[in-house]
């Protein structure tokens, strides 16, 4: 029975080795093509944001075959350019597919909705690395004895590269976090209308932001520090991760000093003629009203245009003369002696308008921006929302 059976026994042998092998040799495979695609993807564009990284595939290429797989060095077969075991293309998360692209100029990010950019080709955001025992086949056990003496193995990966989200240290620039709500219009991020931030009084259903010290450790049962929002003005932006998905405390009120040293920051910057441009957190804010403490929802670029001082102006007397408008890529000017005539015309020329659409109030301790509508240098972990910032770390879709 034992003789009848022997090749039954080496049968199971041969599946309980060589397959158990084989899985050993795909997985090392796969953490090879992870590896690469995650190395390149974090340099699919290029510092600024302005292009699309062409090194980034040869960056894939090294990380992936600095990796073995059976004790020897997995085949990716790369030589140059965009084709072959190492591509740049676009992911898209409904479709389920891959589509290489040579093209090396950022999409527009605004006044378009994820479906459009997830059905987009052209927009690029991600990198593909496939790894193979192809050329090096990986030797069997018992197998050869029914006639397999190698198998020919391969994987693939693809690093997505989405929206800014968990923001590193420093990478959120002023204690502000600005409402998710005030930057949608029609669901969608847009860029053409600016927004105001009141920093003395609580308005029900019109606010767009408020003070933070980045506190994610109990947010909502320990709040906001006001001697930390004060320290962290001016300063070097955010002291540990701001974790996405995560609640952060908000302030959306007055501390005391607080606006008066955010404002004589932006003086000293920009001398009150010049953009003073800040990366911020975004928050969820239901209904447009700020709550001490609320999710983190992704990252934006805004451009201050005005603070007003913390006293009260009647007379309009501190209302600009002139500012940068950066859609026009003029500066708008005003020499009427009028204050409120002023404030009117430069309310008009950069869309300031309250969440209602109301143009907003020349009013004490308020922060007047507009979101950046330029490419942007990016930032954080992908994740976040759609806020113009594309990420700069990568995850895996496939």
């Amino acid at each position: 029975m034992v003789a009848l059976l022997i090749l039954v026994f080496i049968g199971f042998a041969a599946v309980a080795i060589d397959i158990g092998h084989l899985l050993l040799v795909r997985n090392e495979l796969q953490n090879a093509a992870d590896a690469g695609c995650l190395a390149g993807g974090r340099f699919l564009y290029s510092d600024d944001g302005m292009a699309v990284n062409e090194n980034s595939n040869q960056i894939a290429y090294q990380a992936a075959i600095a990796n073995k797989s059976d004790k020897a060095p997995v085949d990716v077969h790369w030589t140059a350019g965009n084709m072959g075991d190492v591509e740049r293309g676009h992911w898209s998360f409904a479709a389920r597919a891959f589509t290489p692209t040579e093209l090396t100029q950022p999409v527009n990010l605004w006044d378009v909705a994820p479906e459009e950019l997830d059905a987009n080709p052209d927009f690029i955001n991600a990198l593909r690395v496939k790894t193979r025992r192809e050329d090096t086949p990986s030797a069997s056990f018992f197998a050869r004895i029914f006639g397999y003496e190698n198998f020919s193995l391969s994987k693939e990966a693809i690093a997505y590269i989405g929206f800014a989200g968990t923001l590193s240290p420093g990478e959120a620039d002023q204690p502000i976090a600005i409402c998710r709500e005030s930057l949608l219009t029609n669901g969608q991020y847009a860029c053409s209308t600016g927004r105001m931030i009141t920093n003395h009084e609580l308005v029900t259903g019109l606010e767009s932001g408020g003070w933070t010290d980045f506190n994610q450790d109990n947010p909502c049962l320990t709040g906001t520090n006001a001697e930390t929002v004060r320290s962290l003005i001016c300063n070097a932006g955010n002291p540990d991760s701001i974790i996405l998905g995560q609640p952060i405390a908000i302030h959306g009120g007055y501390i005391q000093n607080a606006h008066g040293m955010l404002r004589q920051c932006w003086q000293n910057l920009t001398g009150e003629t010049q953009l003073w441009t800040l990366t911020l957190p975004v928050i969820e804010c239901p209904g447009n009203n700020v709550d001490s403490c609320a999710t983190m929802v992704g990252a934006v670029t805004v451009n201050i245009v005005w603070i007003t001082p913390w006293e009260d102006d009647p007379s309009y007397s501190w209302a600009p003369w002139q500012m940068e408008n950066p859609r026009t890529g003029t500066t708008w000017f005003s020499n009427n002696p009028d204050g409120q005539v002023r404030w009117n015309s430069f309310v008009q020329n950069f869309n300031l308008q309250n969440v209602d659409g109301s143009p907003v109030p020349y009013q004490r301790r308020g922060v007047y921006f507009l979101p950046d509508c330029n490419t942007h240098q990016p930032k954080g972990r992908t994740g976040g929302e759609n806020f113009g910032i594309m990420a700069k770390i990568p995850v895996l879709a496939k």
